[in-house]
């Protein structure tokens, strides 16, 4: 499959989504390129309650089934493929995948991220078996056994509450001595018998035989050693931007997210970044949504010869 477009975005979240929604809305010829679930890191989430418009909260997955459906109505074309490739031809943009290569002239990334990883023995090896980065995904597979939980931001202690429905108990597990994560998720958490913390604690190891049988503990303020007997491991320390085929191409800070202005353009003319992919991104669906109207609105704008 190859063709030319007018611009193509590349993710399929709610910053890529929206950005499709302003272009197939002004009748631009665009294609939208995404290589798992639309809606991206959203559709794990269990109840999204801070979105407008839903004040009984929503569920990611929802949220992400209407937002497609939203631009698809507008005539958004969309394409299951995962993007290899950016080459530069001057004005033209080539965006190569794995389903065959593009041309175009303005581009849109808005790739997201995927969730780290603690790069800790084990974890590679129980991946599947126990080690997992999805409570939506497989709690369901640990109900009435103990689970950890590794993080202390809004991602982890979502997961935690999402695990008690399943696990018998949940402990999270801090390298720090309090959370960055909200106070209302922050007081959620504190307030469920089912969740126990342990804080100032890194995760050593993961250790089994066929499966997740026990983490290796290290506190890091008295440099104690401990064994953590659970059966599942959540990991939840943070995000890694899905930037590393744009390294020698675009001007990336020192974790790998793109560099934009406040029109979330690049240093190059014609491409643009939105959400969580960029430079200090806030990281919440209101604000990818926002980053992705701005970059259609800029990429708009370019294409006229305006921007």
């Amino acid at each position: 499959m190859t063709g030319e477009y007018q611009a193509i975005i590349v993710g399929g979240g709610p910053a890529g989504l929206s950005a499709g929604i302003y272009l197939a809305r002004d009748r631009l010829n665009c294609l939208l390129v995404e290589k798992g679930l639309f809606g991206g890191q959203i559709v794990n989430a269990e109840r999204v309650e801070n979105y407008p418009g839903f004040p009984e909260g929503i569920t990611g997955f929802e949220l992400g089934e209407l937002m497609l459906k939203q631009a698809e109505k507008f005539g958004l074309k969309t394409l299951l493929a995962e993007v290899i490739g950016l080459e530069l031809r001057g004005e033209q943009k080539k965006v190569m995948t794995t389903a065959g290569d593009f041309t175009t002239r303005a581009v849109i990334l808005a790739g997201g991220s995927e969730r780290s990883k603690l790069n800790v023995p084990g974890e590679e090896q129980f991946t599947g078996k126990g080690v997992s980065y999805c409570a939506a995904c497989d709690g369901a597979f640990f109900k009435e056994q103990p689970v950890a939980v590794v993080g202390g931001g809004n991602a982890a202690l979502t997961e935690a509450l999402h695990l008690i429905k399943f696990a018998s108990k949940v402990i999270v597990i801090h390298r720090r001595n309090q959370f960055r994560a909200t106070r209302i998720l922050q007081e959620k958490a504190f307030s469920e018998p089912k969740i126990q913390f342990r804080w100032d604690t890194i995760v050593e190891a993961v250790e089994g035989k066929d499966v997740v049988e026990r983490l290796k503990l290290l506190e890091v303020s008295t440099g104690k050693g401990s064994a953590l007997d659970v059966a599942g491991i959540f990991i939840s320390v943070g995000f890694k931007p899905n930037t590393d085929y744009l390294k020698g191409v675009l001007l990336l800070d020192a974790s790998g997210h793109i560099i934009t202005n406040e029109r979330m353009e690049t240093e190059i003319p014609g491409i643009f970044a939105a959400g969580d992919i960029r430079s200090d991104s806030a990281r919440q669906v209101i604000v990818a949504a926002g980053d992705g109207a701005m970059a259609a609105s800029s990429a708009g704008r370019y294409l006229q010869g305006i921007g």
